[in-house]
């Protein structure tokens, strides 16, 4: 890994023909690099492709380096030994910040992953009776969000000015709803025992969930924009030029192919909806 955004070495490359040494070409000597910080694979064919076009528009070279823990990227970033990194939304990003002296900044949007409730007993979110239980995730990020689409689609009704409620926020529960807390991972398991469960797509996904099986699909509106993925960088490189020029190779109709190809509507390209 490097500082900041490092310039190509300059190769000496040796060539006795002719007792002379074959010159660098202009090409290979100014070519430049950024490192991009993802966690875990899921994403790393979308970067290689990011790569090819950014290698042939720019002149510049864009490589990954995988992570497997949340905490890391972020750290690194600010801590200048990474460029880049692609892998949280903006509520994480705003809360990292918090704790961290606000040192790596968002630069351009990716995608949102809505998440869904999902049930094998039920049909539509009408249908829920009296008394039925629904597992909900219980880290407070996601147990906020399912709460939020739960009251989204009429099950419950929250405490106003609460931006990430818990169960103690219900301040209607006119079925009077059980909520079961589980370990986000845990979503589809608890699905068999239970009337209902928000899932996370990536954990639906996993667990070989169909997306078009779920009863209630978050919503994507002016509420939406703190659960937007995002690239991120170091707060004082992030007008960095190379930067921007990733950024706006992301941003294109080719990803928008690849995220529609990869993931169906999992993932929904963001940097240019309007949330209403």
């Amino acid at each position: 890994m490097h500082k900041g955004l490092r310039i190509g070495a300059v190769l000496a490359v040796s060539a006795f023909a002719a007792g002379t040494i074959a010159p660098v070409t202009a090409n290979a000597a100014s070519k430049k690099t950024v490192t991009v910080g993802i966690v875990g694979t899921s994403d790393k064919k979308l970067w290689d492709q990011i790569n090819k076009t950014t290698q042939k528009k720019y002149n510049l070279k864009v490589k990954t380096k995988v992570f497997t823990d949340y905490n890391q990227p972020n750290k690194a970033v600010a801590d200048g030994s990474l460029d880049l990194n692609s892998f949280q939304h903006r509520y994480f990003l705003n809360n990292w910040n918090k704790s961290n002296g606000h040192k790596v900044k968002a630069i351009g949007k990716t995608f949102i992953t809505p998440i869904r409730l999902y049930s094998e007993k039920h049909k539509d979110v009408k249908d829920f009776k009296k008394g039925d239980t629904i597992a909900v995730p219980n880290d407070g990020t996601n147990e906020g969000r399912a709460l939020t689409l739960l009251q989204t689609a009429g099950l419950i009704k929250l405490k106003k000015g609460v931006d990430l409620p818990t169960l103690k926020d219900i301040k209607k529960n006119k079925l009077d709803l059980n909520f079961k807390e589980v370990a986000a991972d845990q979503g589809p398991s608890a699905l068999k025992s239970t009337d209902g469960a928000v899932i996370n797509t990536n954990y639906a996904q996993e667990a070989n969930l169909k997306l078009s099986s779920a009863i209630y699909v978050e919503p994507i509106n002016k509420n939406s924009k703190q659960w937007i993925n995002v690239i991120a960088a170091r707060k004082s490189d992030a007008n960095k030029k190379a930067y921007k020029q990733v950024v706006k190779t992301y941003q294109s109709k080719q990803t928008k192919k690849y995220l529609s190809d990869t993931w169906g509507k999992a993932e929904v390209p963001a940097w240019d909806i309007k949330l209403k």
